[in-house]
């Protein structure tokens, strides 16, 4: 059976590069569901859960700045 992938033909944006920003997107969206997480945790006196939903926070940052940077670089 034969996959039909779609390859930039219908949104004009490769592949490569949609996969790029859904990444940077979703890392992105990532820092913000953890700022709730972040506060429900405070809000019930829990700072282990805080201090890893921060630990968590920070590594998808990152992860959205490393996609930017590969963005500025290929676009």
């Amino acid at each position: 059976m034969t996959q039909t992938q779609e390859t930039g033909q219908i949104t004009g944006t490769k592949d490569k590069d949609y996969n790029i920003i859904w990444f940077t997107e979703q890392c992105l969206s990532n820092v913000l569901r953890l700022e709730t997480y972040i506060k429900d945790a405070e809000r019930e006196g829990d700072s282990d859960l805080a201090d890893f939903f921060r630990r968590a926070q920070e590594t998808s940052r990152k992860g959205a700045d490393q996609g930017k940077e590969m963005l500025k670089k290929r676009i």
